[in-house]
């Protein structure tokens, strides 16, 4: 009596992958937001991965590796600025760089935000109300000029996986309140007291039963933390408290500016990258509010 009833409890959990997945395809299909956001983001991870196989990469993003300051032409598509770096691969190198900060911070970032959340909402007591606590402080805290200061203070040190590092510390507290508040609605439903009455435990009720059903709402925070990712680094990087040597994209800004790009009309230097970084921004931000209409049953589109 007791194994087809727990088979029977167990089902909504299994099956949540599935249905999410299906769900998930259809609504791709008639959203064209998420669609243009996903296929600009691809051809920017295109760009910046299979363009090493025909554009030096090793070489030609670094000083000295072409005469200083040609407009775009036959040899130098995108030109090269004043060190005499080759802005085609600079782009190629520095798109690749900036995605990877973004996509290391966020996933760390969301990664504890979702292990924090869960314990706090799923256990409750005292734990809960130090999480919360501990959310809330941080909240208090201005992290943009925190990160300023602990760059500031490693810069000798930064390198792509510090940055990422100083970004993920402050990228979690926002996925903990938002995964919390989506537990505490979940854990008090039937399919979870069934789950419980079956004889589950904590660990597997949350692996099997709260997770599959939270999988909408963790893409769409995982977008928003890589796009909070991309601008801190943006921002640290106009400092000038990136990798003094990685072209990334905020660097090139950085050099751009020492450079006096604009006042000597090197519009190649700073056009080409503020259009990559404004695609990169865009489809991010598409993927993101098809992605939380797509997680939010109640401003879901009917089918």
């Amino acid at each position: 009596m007791v194994t087809p009833a727990t088979t029977s409890m167990t089902m909504p959990g299994r099956q949540a992958w599935t249905g999410r997945a299906g769900s998930f395809l259809r609504y791709v299909r008639r959203n064209p937001l998420l669609a243009v956001g996903g296929i600009i983001f691809l051809a920017l991870v295109l760009f910046s991965t299979a363009g090493s196989l025909f554009v030096d990469t090793v070489k030609a993003p670094y000083p000295l590796a072409a005469p200083a300051s040609l407009a775009p032409s036959w040899d130098y598509p995108f030109g090269t600025d004043a060190q005499g770096r080759d802005m085609l691969a600079v782009m190629i190198v520095g798109t690749r760089l900036s995605l990877k900060i973004g996509l290391l911070a966020g996933s760390i970032g969301l990664a504890v935000g979702i292990v924090l959340g869960l314990i706090s909402a799923f256990y409750g007591g005292w734990i809960d109300s130090a999480i919360r606590w501990i959310v809330d402080v941080m909240f208090t805290i201005p992290s943009f000029l925190v990160m300023v200061v602990i760059a500031s203070l490693l810069q000798q040190y930064i390198s792509i996986e510090n940055m990422a590092f100083i970004l993920a510390a402050f990228a979690w507290p926002g996925p903990t309140r938002g995964i919390r508040a989506q537990v505490l609605s979940l854990r008090e439903r039937q399919f979870i007291q069934m789950a419980r009455l079956s004889g589950m435990r904590g660990p597997e009720i949350i692996i099997r039963e709260l997770l599959p059903n939270l999988a909408p709402f963790l893409l769409a925070g995982f977008v928003g933390a890589l796009i909070g990712a991309v601008y801190g680094a943006l921002g640290l990087e106009l400092l000038g408290l990136g990798s003094q040597r990685e072209p990334t994209l905020g660097m090139t800004f950085f050099w751009m500016q020492k450079y006096s790009a604009l006042l000597r009309n090197l519009w190649w230097w700073w056009g080409i990258p503020i259009a990559i970084i404004i695609l990169l921004i865009l489809s991010l931000y598409f993927i993101s509010f098809a992605l939380d209409e797509w997680a939010n049953p109640r401003s879901r589109r009917s089918a």
